[in-house]
Formats: C-alpha cells, sequence, structure tokens
C-alpha cells in the first residue's frame, strides 16, 4: 500500500504478467486462456483478460463464416483465471503434480458471442471454500457488456495422490 500527498492509503493493484500465469498454470497453447491478471485480491476476486485474435485454433472450424469463442473456453478462461486466485490464495506456487479439477458448474448463461478483436475481461469472486472445494461466481465481459456468467466449483488434487488436495 502506498500513499498520496494528502496521506490517504492508496491500493496498489497486485498484476501478473503472463511469465508469472505460467509458472502458476500447467496449461499452454492453444489452451492457455489467460493472457494477463489486472488485478488480485488474496481470498476475494481476480480481474484478469483474454486478447481473443483471429488466429486462435477454434476459429478454424468455430465457425469458418462467423468466427465465435465456444462458450466451453469462455467457461474455461473463467476457471483458470478462478485457479490462479485460489493458488494465490493459499500462498502456494503449484507443482507439477498439481491440478485443478471441475466439480460443478451452476447457472453458466451466455449472453453475447465473443469473436477476434475483442478482450474478454474475466472477473471472478470467491464465494465460499469447504471441504477442498472452491465455488465461485464468475463473469465474462467484452467492453462492459456481460458475455457470460456461472458459478464454478473446482478443487485442486495432486496426481500423485488424487484423494488429496494439492497443497494440504
Amino acid at each position: 500500500m502506498t500513499t498520496t500527498e494528502s496521506s490517504k492509503p492508496v491500493n496498489t493493484p497486485k498484476t501478473m504478467d503472463i511469465c508469472e500465469i505460467k509458472a502458476y498454470l500447467p496449461h499452454r497453447y492453444p489452451l492457455l486462456l489467460v493472457d494477463r491478471v489486472l488485478n488480485y485480491e488474496e481470498n476475494k476476486s481476480i480481474t484478469a483478460i483474454k486478447n481473443v485474435t483471429v488466429n486462435e485454433e477454434f476459429f478454424n472450424g468455430h465457425f469458418p463464416h462467423k468466427p465465435v469463442m465456444p462458450g466451453v473456453l469462455m467457461i474455461e478462461a473463467m476457471a483458470q483465471t478462478a485457479a490462479l486466485l485460489s493458488f494465490k490464495s493459499m500462498g502456494i506456487k503449484p507443482d507439477e503434480n498439481s491440478v485443478v479439477y471441475f466439480v460443478g458448474i451452476d447457472g453458466a448463461r451466455f449472453k453475447r458471442p465473443v469473436g477476434p478483436g475483442d478482450q474478454l475481461k474475466m472477473d471472478v469472486e470467491i464465494l465460499r471454500v469447504a471441504r477442498g472445494i472452491w465455488k465461485y461466481k464468475a463473469v465474462g465481459s467484452v467492453d462492459g457488456q456481460t458475455a457470460v456468467e456461472a458459478e464454478l466449483m473446482c478443487t485442486i488434487r495432486s496426481t500423485t495422490d488424487a484423494s488429496q488436495p494439492a497443497g494440504q
């Protein structure tokens, strides 16, 4: 936290660039769907972006005549954003054996298409954490308009012991 000339506290955004994101997520091209974290607050919320370009692999088939980002990939992008928040909140950096699995997706709604040239802004907040299950409210927007929203439930596991959450 820094102070201004009037000595009032000013929150400095906590950001992550692509190199730090890759240190926390095992995903790689073409399935790494978070380009930058604009801000996060441990145990609370995170805002990240996905820059959508015409060069994305999925646009070759979805749809060649009218490129649209698949809804399942918008959900995946929000889940990756949520995973970053979870790891930052736990204060751990995952190892090569850590995996984040979906447990559930509730209330998914797609409000507008996302296509080349759009910047998908993902706002994710933690609703609760209980027994190794993280529940989040996630909203993806483009130019201030909601494109996708859902409640996501995930768990973090170790591939060496799938019965126990990673970092426990």
